[in-house]
């Protein structure tokens, strides 16, 4: 087919989006071209150029929804790259598979109580060393002597070793001295230091009211734990105060007693068939008439026997003390009678009452003035040479 081509100046010529030619003929038509025909052709070339491009976001959209639901291989395949559609649970062996399962526990979290079996029980305690004590309330009356500093240092020593829990009631008379106070900060035990104010003139026998105020102490403030009377002048087995803590209500066993004399010793407590108490140790004729044959360090009881009479069927609320309008002697008998009705309620220390766990020593010298804070103010009288 045969064109015709016109052929036009560059000033007279128009070129397109469409690729259509115009010529403009006359002045006014520039005026027009100028005018509000920039303007047309502006917005349709604007219109033509979005258009495009929304066709193309659409076709590129449809092409990536269309390979996306495309499978690429079976479910198999799909899970050995690591990713999958669907999640199966694997069956496992809950007792072999919890061994080495570690759950992360958060903060905000507070766990009440824990319940493990058995072994494991066993087995954390051997791990930890953790095995839970019952308190151990050690009550010792002091007073001002010229062996008190070494009475006390001496126990001390033993009470440290001894496996915690345990409080140590020192209790003094009428002031606390700075002496006791200074060897009782020093001693690294967790102690209470008690002062007894009673008038002197009218007291038999100092120690009964000592007690008894670290008796009101405990039941008082409802100390749960084993108490025990341990005075400053007897020696201690560390084997005691361990076997001690397994009491339920009331212990006792031998105490070994040096006489006056200091030519003999003597055996004083109780004889046991295994735990059970049968019978009892005593030399002496003039205390015959004692209920219970026991010492004061021979024996030791659990501490809510004091402020819960409900628990242990007593029958009286009666305050628990030592007496001090008895005869010399029987304060421990006449004391043990509140705590227990007979020997069915006690328990034999060690299992077969075969073993001294303690002494009691005559060792008190008397005549030696106690010295203000334990020195010496003066030299010695004569010095000798070394030369």
């Amino acid at each position: 087919m045969a064109s015709i081509r016109r052929t036009l100046s560059p000033n007279h010529e128009r070129h397109y989006q469409n690729g259509n030619q115009s010529s403009v003929q006359s002045p006014s038509h520039k005026l027009i071209l100028n005018g509000k025909s920039s303007s047309i052709l502006y917005s349709r070339k604007n219109y033509i150029s979005r258009k495009k491009l929304f066709y193309r976001c659409l076709i590129f959209f449809l092409l990536g929804f269309i390979l996306g639901m495309a499978p690429f291989g079976d479910f198999d395949d799909a899970r050995s790259r690591d990713f999958s559609f669907e999640i199966k649970p694997s069956v496992v062996n809950v007792k072999e598979e919890m061994k080495d399962v570690v759950i992360p526990r958060p903060d905000n979290v507070v766990v009440n109580s824990v319940k493990l079996p058995g072994s494991l029980v066993d087995e954390v305690k051997g791990k930890f060393d953790y095995v839970p004590r019952k308190l151990l309330i050690v009550v010792t009356p002091t007073y001002n002597r010229a062996l008190q500093a070494y009475y006390l240092n001496r126990l001390s020593e033993v009470l440290k070793i001894v496996k915690s829990p345990l409080l140590w009631i020192v209790v003094e008379m009428n002031a606390a001295s700075a002496e006791t106070a200074d060897i009782l900060r020093k001693t690294g035990v967790m102690y209470r230091h008690l002062v007894c104010s009673k008038n002197m003139t009218d007291i038999k026998d100092r120690g009964v009211h000592q007690r008894n105020v670290a008796l009101e102490h405990i039941e008082h403030h409802r100390l749960d734990g084993i108490v025990y009377f341990a005075d400053d002048d007897n020696i201690y087995s560390l084997e005691l105060f361990e076997s001690i803590r397994s009491i339920n209500r009331f212990g006792t066993w031998p105490v070994a007693m040096l006489a006056q004399s200091k030519s003999k010793a003597t055996l004083e407590g109780p004889v046991c068939n295994g735990s059970q108490v049968i019978g009892w140790h005593t030399n002496e004729k003039s205390k015959q008439l004692r209920r219970f044959h026991v010492d004061m360090s021979g024996f030791a009881f659990n501490s809510t026997i004091l402020w819960d009479p409900k628990k242990w069927h007593r029958p009286t609320s009666d305050p628990i003390r030592q007496l001090d309008n008895v005869k010399e002697g029987f304060q421990e008998t006449t004391f043990i009678e509140q705590i227990v009705e007979d020997e069915s309620q006690m328990e034999g220390i060690p299992p077969g009452c075969s073993r001294v766990l303690n002494w009691h020593l005559h060792l008190e010298a008397h005549g030696l003035v106690y010295p203000r804070g334990w020195l010496l103010q003066k030299n010695l009288d004569a010095v000798f040479s070394t030369t």
